[in-house]
């Protein structure tokens, strides 16, 4: 079940959607309720709702600036914006701020439903890139147990400089002060990974948590993570996801 947040400050309005819709047959278990778009903020920060439906003109901020404070916080839960006529370029900023829809009041019956329906596929996609991102994700970071101090310290470097687009084995050997081929005979025997393997894994599962944004383009996530070769990215992407990026950000 998923969790939903309701802000509008008319506790009249709030109250007729949270009680007049069966939220659980269209898979909503827990209802939340704000009334002005700081207390919605502060509930999206602490309670993480999988959906938001928000009035746009609220006091103390509204829902446009709600909605901007979660982009600039790479917050991409779907929002559902019930708007009057007379705020139409509200809702055209909205949708700039790749808001998922908007519902000019007063809504017809079954308006609403239709549009959560449609925002909870756009929930059922997210998990399943979270579930993909996390089926590619390494079995150890610089804290797991049984790593030694030179192979701990060669995760932590790559960790740190993967966004650097030339980055070597002997680079990271000299970083962590043993031979090149020490680090790769170490790196190999505890890890069951190659250096640059697990350099390139980490970077690809950088690169899915980036393209999970729809603003982030595909070069600039390539660029990001240290690849300066776009059609050399998208092999790769592929090579350990099985489907293109630009596949992994439209699905």
């Amino acid at each position: 079940m998923y969790k939903l947040l309701v802000a509008d400050d008319e506790m009249f309005v709030r109250k007729g959607i949270v009680c007049e819709t069966d939220w659980k047959s269209l898979g909503f278990g827990e209802i939340l309720e704000a009334s002005n778009g700081r207390e919605a903020l502060e509930m999206i920060r602490s309670e993480k709702p999988d959906l938001i439906i928000s009035d746009i003109r609220m006091p103390k901020m509204s829902g446009i600036e709600m909605l901007k404070a979660m982009r600039e916080e790479k917050n991409d839960t779907p929002v559902i914006f019930l708007t009057a006529y007379s705020e139409f370029e509200y809702a055209r900023e909205a949708l700039k701020l790749y808001a998922f829809d908007y519902i000019l009041k007063p809504f017809e019956d079954g308006e609403l439903e239709a549009a959560v329906l449609r925002a909870k596929e756009k929930i059922l996609r997210s998990h399943d890139k979270n579930e993909e991102r996390e089926s590619i994700l390494l079995p150890f970071d610089e804290n797991s147990p049984g790593l030694s101090g030179y192979v701990r310290a060669a995760v932590r470097y790559m960790a740190v400089h993967y966004g650097e687009s030339e980055i070597t084995v002997a680079q990271i050997a000299d970083a962590v002060g043993i031979s090149e081929g020490h680090l790769s005979h170490c790196f190999k025997k505890e890890t069951g990974y190659t250096v640059m393997a697990w350099l390139t894994r980490y970077r690809i599962q950088s690169a899915m948590k980036l393209l999970s944004d729809c603003r982030n383009r595909v070069y600039e996530a390539a660029e990001q993570v240290g690849y300066r070769d776009i059609a050399y990215f998208s092999s790769t992407f592929k090579k350990v996801t099985g489907i293109t990026p630009s596949e992994y950000q439209n699905r």
